[in-house]
């Protein structure tokens, strides 16, 4: 009984706070009747109307101020007893939902986080593989890599992983017909392979010999939305790619891309590891910070060491 009250007012405090029982149940990952239920039988226990149901909008009662903001106090205390229970653990426990970038997660992360839930048994880790950008608190993560500027740093905190740099390459059959450009003007009448969406290409980002930053457009033939397909494409031999250092690595060691020109001539991107705003960080989502933080700047000095390779 005192758990399906529990239960029931955790439900409550987020229909409040998502403004719908639809938003409610999406976040809870549960069904809409779920949380109606729920609600109803709060409202049957206590005797009380907690809501002014409208076709818009969840209103509380006068009642359901009352016991929401006994709620919310009484929530935060058990949040701040779990924590401390948490804090004791020696070993991370629970499921983490963690977020990331397709290739880089693929690469980088994933292999990780895959060994430290080999290593703490108790872990169960759930990997999200995607481009997109999510919302980690109504979608439900724990935790997200991300690549570039944090437009929602506000309601995240953030450990900085390290920095992708860029580079440009091509196959040595392409560079042995076109030749081996040596400056970013020596790249105009080259053919590119570029990354767009939509029908709409975007451009490779350098800097010119005074450090100011430009657009490169490059004629191109081929366009796509996967990296893995402009590297492949690269391989084949069809065009100068502009690829992360950590994806050309294994390519310029292997023989089948040189590089043409990597670094400080074209922008790099800060990669974080991005979870929402807490007063008490789980100790599985700690372990996670702390493997990533410890491990993905290795993988991305590594990347680098072929800079200078012709």
């Amino acid at each position: 009984m005192i758990r399906e009250q529990l239960n029931g007012i955790a439900t409550f405090v987020q229909a409040v706070e998502s403004g719908s029982f639809a938003l409610a149940a999406h976040r809870l990952r549960v069904t809409r009747s779920a949380v109606g239920k729920s609600i109803a039988r709060l409202e049957q226990s206590f005797g009380v109307r907690l809501f002014h149901r409208t076709t818009r909008r969840l209103n509380l009662t006068e009642d359901g101020q009352v016991f929401y903001e006994g709620c919310v106090r009484a929530l935060a205390e058990i949040d701040a007893a779990e924590a401390a229970l948490d804090n004791g653990r020696r070993a991370p426990v629970g499921r983490l939902r963690v977020s990331v970038p397709v290739l880089f997660g693929r690469h980088c992360v994933a292999p990780v986080l895959s060994k430290l839930a080999h290593q703490y048994g108790g872990l169960k880790l759930e990997i999200s593989f995607s481009d997109r950008i999510v919302d980690l608190v109504e979608e439900g993560f724990d935790l997200a890599v991300r690549i570039g500027t944090l437009t929602d740093s506000a309601s995240l905190a953030a450990r900085r992983l390290g920095t992708e740099r860029l580079g440009i390459c091509a196959a040595p059959s392409y560079l042995a017909k076109y030749g081996h450009p040596d400056s970013l003007e020596q790249l105009q009448g080259h053919t590119a392979i570029t990354y767009g969406r939509g029908g709409q290409a975007f451009p490779w980002s350098v800097r010119d010999t005074y450090g100011n930053t430009t657009e490169l457009r490059l004629d191109s033939r081929l366009q796509f939305d996967d990296l893995q397909a402009i590297a492949d494409a690269a391989v084949a031999g069809v065009g100068l790619a502009c690829l992360p250092c950590w994806m050309m690595a294994p390519h310029i060691r292997s023989g089948e891309l040189q590089s043409v020109l990597c670094g400080e001539r074209l922008l790099a991107a800060e990669i974080h590891a991005v979870w929402p705003q807490t007063r008490h960080l789980p100790s599985k989502t700690r372990a996670a910070i702390d493997a990533l933080v410890q491990q993905v700047p290795a993988v991305l000095e590594a990347a680098r060491d072929f800079r200078t390779r012709r």
